[in-house]
């Protein structure tokens, strides 16, 4: 009899692979879709979903992977990929009952049809310390990330942006700080990485001076902005449209 929902992680390539293994219900679905954000905040290039040792208990459990997919389309882009999975899940996920999500016959079939289509993403990172400092080097980067990929009307919300967030990230974590410039075809993407698995709040009201202004900027600039945990600390993403 299959146990209980469990899973592996694989997050050291350049695709994470999450083996899930067990009976999926509603009741499990909670943490494995921590796990698949925790493995989408290490931005892989795609996100490989094995399903093989799995036995469906709810059918409705299947939306975890359309959740996470839509997340994913949103920040920071990762394709999710369904490999290996039992035919009445593959049926299920090939008619489309929840979303439209890729299928493949096995983990190799995934990684192949990655390997075909994949394409170079550029982006523009470093790693700061968490002082004053920090925010300015983060706009510099800024203007030079816009600046190179032809896109001087990004140059102040970017550095905006970059800046409210690393603020952030000081103010509150306290740790060594990754910032991140991604150019996707429509979207720049930019996300903070910090040390600390708080969740970032929006405050309802703020005024000038107060805690939390900082996100409200970036809400107002934004096309989309969230937070996901990573193998550390945190990711706080915000995406402009380009």
């Amino acid at each position: 009899m299959t146990g209980s929902l469990g899973w592996t992680v694989n997050d050291h390539d350049e695709h994470a692979v999450v083996a899930v293994y067990g009976r999926l219900d509603l009741r499990g679905t909670p943490a494995l879709r921590t796990v698949l954000l925790k493995c989408l905040a290490e931005q892989p290039e795609a996100l490989l979903v094995e399903l093989s040792a799995v036995e469906l208990c709810d059918e409705t459990a299947l939306s975890v992977f359309t959740a996470v997919s839509r997340q994913a389309a949103q920040w920071p882009g990762t394709p999710l990929l369904v490999c290996a999975p039992p035919p009445d899940i593959a049926e299920l996920l090939e008619r489309g009952r929840y979303g439209k999500l890729p299928v493949y016959r096995d983990l190799e079939e995934g990684r192949r049809a990655m390997a075909d289509g994949r394409a170079v993403v550029p982006s523009l990172s470093d790693s700061l310390f968490p002082i004053p400092g920090a925010i300015r080097h983060a706009r510099n980067l800024a203007t030079e990330a816009c600046a190179t990929w032809g896109l001087p009307e990004l140059i102040g919300p970017a550095s905006l942006v970059a800046s409210e967030l690393v603020t952030n990230a000081i103010e509150h974590a306290g740790t060594m700080i990754t910032v991140q410039f991604t150019r996707r075809k429509r979207y720049m993407h930019v996300a903070v990485r910090d040390g600390s698995p708080v969740e970032p709040v929006l405050a309802e009201e703020v005024t000038a001076g107060d805690r939390g202004r900082g996100l409200k900027l970036v809400d107002s600039v934004a096309t989309h902005w969230g937070w996901l945990p990573s193998r550390d600390g945190k990711v706080v993403w915000a995406t402009l449209a380009a």
